[in-house]
């Protein structure tokens, strides 16, 4: 399981105005804002911008400009791999340190859809389990059950991160993880799909 949520890109018309530096080509701009306030490429500046994406990372930094925000709920399995990208991301993550108490467990507070019937039941007797303890632990305050629900906890939780990226980023990404085994990435790579000139600047086949 995966959800992307309040997805915002910024700072594209900033980008391309530094793409035209190199060659003080600013006179030929010619995109702008639509009646909605989204910022639309020209032909020159997607001309450009094409050129530049497909002459490699050296010559298109302005890639690196193009920021993303979006909230992401995953699961912990998925969240460690994520962690491998380290260079041009941030994220500001709920916490399971200080509020993993706070709230009843609940079964869809875990990924659980490709779990056989077997597999279910035994997390659902888990979630039991962590709610009981998680009860003790709100009624008493013993640290030894905080533990228990930290060291217990399946890699199969779901968090939630606000997450900053780049287009170059994203460019590894898509292209690193578009055939992996996790479905959590297809639907990470369909997301990335859907971003503002995404055919043209991520995912062209000329990466």
């Amino acid at each position: 399981m995966i959800r992307f949520e309040r997805t915002s890109v910024m700072n594209l018309e900033n980008a391309m105005r530094g793409a035209r530096n190199p060659m003080n080509s600013w006179g030929r701009m010619d995109s702008g804002y639509d009646e909605d306030g989204n910022y639309r490429l020209g032909s020159n500046d997607m001309d450009l911008a094409r050129r530049l994406r497909k002459a490699g990372s050296d010559h298109r930094k302005f890639l690196r400009q193009i920021f993303v925000s979006v909230d992401i709920t995953a699961p912990l399995y998925w969240w460690k791999e994520y962690d491998t990208y380290k260079v041009a991301t941030v994220a500001n993550s709920t916490s399971t340190m200080h509020k993993i108490h706070s709230r009843p467990f609940s079964l869809d507070d875990f990924s659980h859809d490709h779990l056989t019937e077997s597999g279910l039941g035994i997390l659902s007797r888990l979630v039991d389990d962590l709610e009981q303890i998680r009860l003790r632990y709100v009624d008493g305050k013993d640290k030894a059950d905080w533990y228990d629900l930290i060291q217990l906890l399946p890699s199969s939780y779901n968090q939630m991160r606000t997450c900053t990226l780049n287009y170059e980023t994203l460019v590894n990404i898509y292209y690193a993880r578009r055939n992996h085994k996790l479905e959590e990435w297809h639907a990470f790579c369909a997301w990335i799909e859907t971003l503002p000139y995404a055919e043209e600047l991520i995912v062209a086949e000329d990466a």
